[in-house]
């Protein structure tokens, strides 16, 4: 089996994950409008939370709205990341089949991986869709004759889970997933070391221009939404929740 290069691991997660994450990160924050944050936003909840002042409440969307996307953002990108691992070290491929991620070959056996951010990734629906696209796989691949041995995967990017064997599948959290696409024990701690080092470069463009966001979202929130110095919670609710007059 191969061992992996780690400079050649540390330059592709500098390349390929960190750069094109602050990047994107940056675009979407430049492209961020007010108003359109807002209607996604529960009003009731952020005055639960007695915020009171517009600085407080633009923070409190924005960061809510940009951690939501960017949960999804690098889970694409870890997921690439998985792959490019398991193509050094197994010849690992990405899937062609609905809902599979990876294949690869192992101790004669064929692996086919649908990979998620973390453990607690779906509800019931979302998992069910997972057994189902594991047994279309299956088949298909089962049609070959030359494919005896096929396991399916659920692999966990970060977490851990105590009881891997699902029955129809197996899940491999954290630790054990990096493990089981590479081989090597320790590949989950090394992840970090290059994401440490290229994100301290990039989050000091990015903290200047959240900044300057802010003061700009602050100032259009204190004209829209603000009423002799607070709040306009009833103006909020209307433009969030009234009906349209026209219909």
């Amino acid at each position: 089996m191969k061992k992996i290069d780690y400079q050649e691991l540390f330059s592709y997660v500098s390349n390929n994950i960190v750069s094109p994450f602050y990047e994107l990160r940056l675009k979407r924050l430049n492209e961020l409008k007010l108003n359109t944050v807002i209607k996604r936003k529960n009003p009731y909840l952020l005055k639960a939370k007695n915020i009171t002042t517009a600085q407080d409440f633009v923070v409190d969307i924005l960061q809510a709205h940009l951690s939501s996307q960017e949960e999804t953002l690098f889970g694409k990108y870890l997921e690439e990341l998985a792959i490019f691992i398991c193509y050094k070290i197994f010849g690992g491929f990405k899937s062609s089949a609905e809902g599979i991620d990876l294949e690869f070959e192992k101790e004669n056996k064929r692996y086919i991986v649908t990979i998620k951010s973390g453990p607690n990734w779906g509800n019931s629906t979302q998992i069910s869709k997972m057994f189902l696209n594991f047994r279309r796989a299956k088949k298909v691949l089962g049609a070959n004759s030359s494919i005896t041995n096929i396991v399916a995967v659920n692999g966990c990017c970060y977490g851990r889970d105590n009881h891997p064997d699902k029955g129809e599948y197996l899940k491999l959290c954290g630790q054990e997933f990096w493990f089981f696409i590479s081989g090597d024990d320790h590949l989950y701690l090394k992840i970090i070391e290059p994401l440490d080092k290229k994100a301290k470069q990039k989050d000091e463009i990015f903290k200047e221009a959240y900044n300057k966001k802010v003061n700009i979202l602050t100032s259009e929130f204190l004209n829209q939404f603000c009423f002799k110095g607070n709040i306009d919670w009833e103006n909020l609710l209307r433009f969030v929740s009234q009906k349209n007059k026209s219909v």
